[in-house]
């Protein structure tokens, strides 16, 4: 049995090479994950190991707990056998760009760079500030502002004052250090102190001295670490980043799988419908069932072997090609040498396998019922006939169905909206595709009927029986184009979503925040939210461009002994620029003396109308009486004051944001250069449109589904190669159909046109219950996040979806088509 096993591959190169493929993208997808991952902690491991190797030992605060005190650094100098220590500084420094304003969205942080053997980030270019007038930036930031050595810049301190140092370097801070997103400038620690306004330390870093002896000088609240310490928890630190990019790529890796099972499943189910005569011959020379079975689970385990050696070696190539692309688009991923861990290969092998062999398990049991006399019988094509929905694929596709109907309503409808909502929805979606799945081939013949209307009418004689080839097998139909429903579904489902969200999110920003301009200075990671000076409102009053004006003013305060944002619109504003939308009570009923409240924070801290709050302010705890319940994504205080209380409770605030509308009949453009002349003087200030804020939005979301469509990509050209795959072995299997249809008249190339036709026809099938699924449960997912979400489909996008799966098939097509137009007429009637 063994040597006919190897025979039947060897006869059989196509067969052998179109089913590798699928396991072989499969496989790739999944180690291409762990060499990605395993890559990049590996160079991240090189990298801190690096620098906490120029440490002795490290003083770092107690997770969790406050940062080390200043005084303690000469606590550690003092230490007998200590030579040097340097104290690592964190705050914030706001660079000033090259337009004269502040670099970003948040402040670059402010980090104390030492000149000695200590120094532990890497300097590209340049060297470490020395004295108060230098200063080094962090590689990404000099890069977009094209700062150049020796050139003078502009840092704001924590006041916001500015002071000109010389750029003197260019340093990678690395990972650990957290500045990534808002970029960084670094100072000596006199200087990083002074310009961050920070009181306390983030790290010591000691050469020399004794673990013990250091711990003894600062106390037990403190960790003291030894350099291969340090080196650890900097790892840990990042490592949870990695983890969740490696379930996340593990997902589409575990989909890509399920794409492939369902593809060598449709492959081993064919090839053994089509080789029942050659297995009941093998019975009648003496092989047993249990040699048939073995025969087949055999052929299987060898070509999932193949095929996931060659995954592995794909998947070393895909990790190593991703980090080189994202490397050129400026991630500047860290690496040292190649992460292929003996884990990763064992991992591969064996998901590739197994997979394989289970998706075998149900053709081989079909492969020991063949009985010796079906011999005498002539084939008869696998899946073929009217489908018939047996009792229990009918009773299980009722149960899953309606579960997950009703789950699905529940979750969407009924339930309190959020991620309880959302999970439910998930679990719905699950189970109606598994009811999906066992019903699918019931769809075949009215799906079939229906997409080949239109190629049945105008392709002739190949097009009508190209639409009856693809009817007349449901259940190789339905298994073929489940694989590319999975594919297409879920993109149908991103792309609704995104959709929906991008229309929630005009829609909320149109109802609550009509203006035309806002303005805002830099956030601040700090407890109280940086301030706009006041005068420039004032000046934005006096422009001619501009209409109204309104300020919104915030001080952190305790409410009821919790802090909470407490605020204010000034009275103008309130009802006429920021229009509130109110759940509970109304803005006329926001009197003195009263509050109205955020829904977010009314739910959690059980603030309802009528209830009274007490207000900590500089005059002292205040009672203030809830009026008003207000949506939680308004542009407003979580605690909103009438002006005049804010005013005598608080004092003289700065607005935390101005909005602004052009005068009417004044165009934007004039409008937007106004208003920008007027926030010029002021550095930190930002001016930005409401249409600049949808976009920003929109870019976010268009990258999350462009990442999510490059990741089901792969489940897509799998599912061709399945309808690739079906095509060719269906060629083989109507070889003398063919023929006699060649024989009386089809031509080479109107046979291309059938196959071609057929292949279109499983494809839009496919991409149609994919659509279907995905716009229902993307409609119930956008219900369940929130009461103010509005559902949107991407109706241009959904049909190319449709176009896309249709062209692609036919794409799948050609080289099966090509393959039965070349077979000789005489030689396939003759076959038997």
């Amino acid at each position: 049995m063994l040597k006919t096993v190897l025979a039947g591959l060897l006869a059989h190169k196509l067969r052998l090479v179109l089913t590798g493929v699928a396991i072989t993208l499969g496989v790739g997808f999944i180690s291409g994950t762990f060499v990605l991952t395993d890559t990049v902690e590996k160079g991240i491991d090189a990298q801190f190991a690096a620098s906490a190797d120029r440490v002795d030992v490290a003083v770092l605060p107690k997770k969790p707990g406050p940062e080390l005190p200043a005084a303690l650094l000469a606590k550690v100098r003092a230490v007998p056998g200590v030579t040097e220590a340097h104290a690592m500084v964190q705050g914030e420094a706001a660079l000033v760009g090259a337009d004269g304003k502040v670099v970003g969205d948040s402040p670059t942080a402010g980090l104390s760079v030492s000149d000695g053997t200590l120094q532990r980030y890497e300097i590209k270019q340049g060297r470490a500030p020395r004295g108060p007038s230098e200063a080094v930036v962090d590689d990404g930031t000099a890069a977009s502002q094209k700062f150049r050595l020796g050139q003078s810049i502009t840092i704001l301190d924590k006041r916001e004052r500015p002071h000109r140092f010389t750029m003197v370097g260019v340093v990678d801070f690395g990972v650990a250090s957290g500045t990534a997103m808002n970029g960084a400038v670094g100072f000596d620690t006199p200087t990083a102190l002074r310009m961050t306004g920070m009181r306390t330390l983030k790290e010591i870093d000691v050469l020399g001295g004794d673990k013990a002896a250091v711990a003894g000088a600062v106390g037990g609240s403190f960790d003291v670490l030894t350099g291969k310490e340090l080196g650890d928890r900097l790892v840990a630190e990042v490592g949870g980043d990695t983890e969740i990019i490696r379930i996340g790529l593990l997902i589409f890796g575990l989909i890509s799988m399920l794409v492939s099972a369902l593809v060598i499943y449709n492959t081993f189910s064919i090839l053994i419908a089509q080789r029942t005569r050659e297995m009941a011959l093998l019975r009648c020379v003496g092989a047993s069932r249990k040699q048939v079975f073995g025969s087949v689970v055999a052929e299987s385990a060898a070509v999932g072997l193949a095929g996931s050696v060659f995954g592995v070696v794909a998947g070393l190539g895909l990790g190593h090609g991703s980090i080189a692309l994202f490397n050129a688009m400026g991630a500047e991923i860290a690496t040292a040498g190649f992460g292929l861990s003996p884990r990763t290969v064992v991992i591969g092998l064996l998901v590739g396998v197994l997979v394989t062999v289970v998706s075998a398990l149900l053709p081989a049991r079909a492969a020991t019922r063949v009985a010796p006399i079906a011999a005498l019988r002539t084939d008869h094509e696998p899946g073929g006939g009217r489908f018939r929905l047996a009792w229990p694929r009918a009773t299980a596709a009722g149960v899953l169905g309606v579960s997950g109907l009703a789950l699905g309503v529940h979750g969407s409808l009924i339930m309190k909206k959020g991620g309880s909502a959302i999970s439910m929805v998930g679990i719905a979606g699950l189970l109606v595709f598994l009811a999906i799945i066992a019903m699918m081939p019931a769809f075949v013949r009215p799906l079939g009927w229906l997409v080949g209307a239109i190629p049945a009418r105008i392709g002739g004689v190949p097009g009508r029986l190209a639409v009856e080839n693809a009817r007349r097998s449901p259940r190789r139909t339905a298994t073929t184009t489940i694989a590319l429903t999975i594919g297409i579904g879920l993109m149908s489902l991103f792309a609704v979503i995104a959709s929906s969200a991008k229309a929630s999110t005009s829609a909320q920003l149109d109802k609550e925040f009509p203006v035309d301009f806002q303005l805002e200075a830099q956030f601040s990671d700090g407890e109280t939210p940086r301030t706009i000076p006041h005068e420039l409102a004032a000046a934005l009053r006096g422009v001619p461009q501009v209409g109204e004006v309104g300020e919104m003013r915030v001080r952190r305060s305790e409410v009821d002994g919790r802090p909470e944002e407490v605020g204010t619109l000034n009275t103008g504003a309130l009802g006429t620029i920021i229009k509130l939308d109110f759940s509970k009570g109304a803005l006329a009923d926001l009197k003195p003396g009263t509050v109205a409240v955020n829904s977010d924070v009314a739910k959690s801290r059980g603030f309802a109308p009528g209830a009274t709050i007490k207000i900590k302010t500089r005059r002292g705890v205040v009672p203030a009486k809830v009026t008003g319940v207000f949506g939680g994504d308004a542009p407003a205080p979580s605690i909103l004051m009438t002006e005049p209380d804010f005013g005598r409770q608080f004092g003289a605030v700065d607005p935390t944001e101005i909005y602004v509308n052009a005068k009417e009949g004044v165009p934007a453009a004039d409008a937007r250069s106004a208003v920008e002349q007027a926030a010029k003087p002021y550095a930190t200030v930002k001016v930005r449109s409401v249409v600049e804020v949808k976009k920003e939005l929109t870019k976010i979301i268009d990258m999350v589904l462009m990442i999510f469509a490059g990741m089901l990509g792969l489940a897509i050209i799998i599912a061709l190669f399945g309808i690739a795959n079906t095509l060719t072995l269906s060629v083989v299997e109507r070889t003398r159909e063919s023929a006699l249809l060649r024989a009386l008249g089809i031509t080479k190339r109107q046979l291309r046109r059938m196959l071609s036709v057929e292949a279109l026809v499983m494809g839009v099938i496919g991409a149609l219950t994919g659509v279907g699924f995905g716009m229902t449960l993307g409609w119930a997912a956008t219900n369940a996040m929130a009461k103010s979400a509005i559902f949107a489909v991407p109706v241009l996008q959904i049909i190319g979806f449709v176009v896309l799966a249709g062209a692609a098939g036919m794409l799948a097509a050609v080289l099966p088509a090509r393959r039965a137009s070349k077979a000789s007429i005489v030689e396939s009637l003759a076959s038997e």
